[in-house]
């Protein structure tokens, strides 16, 4: 049944790069942005071609024409030249979670319940595959169906996708108590106690090993969790070729990393003063605990704005783990920065919730209403440089959102 509905892309993202080429005259005269003009949360559905202005690298720019689209009709339009709006929907649904939550499958509900509709693309991007919901899926099942089906893969997934992820978790929870124990000159039954619920990788003799293979677990699980640039990159330049609106919902897991008590190390660290090797170990198990970024954020961000996509990213912010001795520090905050970046650069939303739910909901009810609006760039130059776009409404003090800007090439 799960081969009737849904099909594996690729490995990876699993996406293929061979959909048709978008017009360079698209690209380089004529300029379409996708505008949301909001007075608190109220979409503004009034303005008209006079309302806008529009800037280019800080230039002003003469509008050739506006459209009003609700979901995915046209439902008003002046023009100083006609235009083609292409208002088709891809639907890009991402995953970044390390365990299912119930309402993780109450946003997939909603969406089928309310969002999705006949002729809309979806792909499924979850922490084990990428699946493309086939167009023919609809005639064969029920949008619950369907909906029920994309929830059982995404409880599968996660548990596959995340397996190595919750081992190594589970081994620096277990190293943490070794740590504890051996440096808190515990005895002996109690600390064998610990360490023989670890494997025989983790077998540590001494309170120096303890820290040398706790700081080599953060490394491992870092390199499990480390973004891939290039992988962003291919994935905008794969969008970048589809024609119609383009939203992505990316659904990101708050994550927490076990560790000492800042106080239990600073302790450690008065008590072995005489040890200096090992007070630099535990010097750096401060440092390891800040998560660095592997991206280069502003290319990433011009990368997904060139390609006219809304990123709306959707944190999920689940509480830390109780009943433990040890400290649940987040090691999302960096990740959520550079997302929440890529998000505004596309002119999506960012919302953090502890119901992806809700999350998800005051998402489509950000971009199913919008303007595009087309401009002709004076003095163009095919150079490749980034242009920045500015788009302002005359008289009015609202919040708008569209993408950054796009490459001239």
């Amino acid at each position: 049944m799960q081969k009737q509905i849904f099909v594996i892309l690729t490995a990876a993202l699993g996406l293929t790069f061979s959909s048709q080429q978008i017009q360079e005259e698209r690209v380089v005269i004529n300029v379409e942005v996708p505008i949301r003009v909001f007075e608190g949360d109220t979409f503004i559905d009034n303005l008209t071609l006079d309302d806008f202005e529009v800037y280019e690298d800080g230039k002003l720019q003469k509008i050739e024409a506006v459209y009003l689209i609700r979901k995915k009709s046209i439902e008003r339009r002046e023009e100083k030249r006609r235009f083609v709006p292409q208002i088709s929907r891809h639907f890009f649904l991402w995953f970044e979670i390390s365990e299912y939550m119930p309402r993780i499958g109450k946003a997939v509900d909603y969406f089928f319940d309310n969002v999705f509709s006949s002729g809309d693309n979806l792909a499924i991007i979850t922490p084990l595959k990428a699946y493309n919901l086939k167009r023919q899926a609809l005639e064969l099942r029920s949008e619950e169906e369907i909906a029920n089906q994309l929830i059982t893969l995404l409880r599968r997934d996660a548990v596959m996708g995340n397996s190595e992820y919750r081992a190594v978790l589970k081994d620096l929870r277990e190293l943490a108590k070794v740590i504890e124990a051996k440096g808190a000159g515990q005895g002996e039954e109690t600390s064998q106690e610990i360490e023989d619920a670890l494997s025989d990788a983790y077998d540590a003799s001494s309170l120096d090993e303890a820290v040398e293979m706790y700081s080599s677990v953060v490394k491992r699980l870092e390199s499990l969790r480390r973004m891939d640039q290039q992988r962003l990159l291919d994935f905008a330049e794969f969008l970048k070729n589809k024609d119609g609106q383009k939203h992505i919902f990316l659904f990101y897991e708050r994550e927490f990393l076990p560790q000492l008590h800042p106080n239990t190390l600073s302790k450690f660290m008065f008590e072995y003063q005489d040890r200096p090797a090992l007070l630099l170990s535990l010097s750096n198990l401060f440092e390891s605990y800040k998560r660095e970024v592997f991206i280069d954020v502003e290319k990433v961000k011009q990368a997904f704005a060139d390609s006219s996509i809304s990123i709306h990213f959707l944190f999920i912010k689940k509480p830390p783990e109780l009943g433990s001795s040890l400290l649940m520090q987040e090691r999302s905050e960096d990740v959520y920065l550079a997302f929440k970046q890529m998000a505004q650069a596309t002119g999506g939303l960012a919302e953090t919730s502890a119901n992806p739910a809700y999350a998800f909901q005051r998402a489509v009810g950000a971009f199913e209403n919008y303007y595009i609006l087309y401009y002709s760039p004076e003095d163009y130059k095919r150079d490749g440089e980034f242009r920045k776009i500015k788009v302002r409404v005359k008289g009015k003090k609202c919040k708008i959102t569209h993408r950054a800007g796009y490459f001239a090439n």
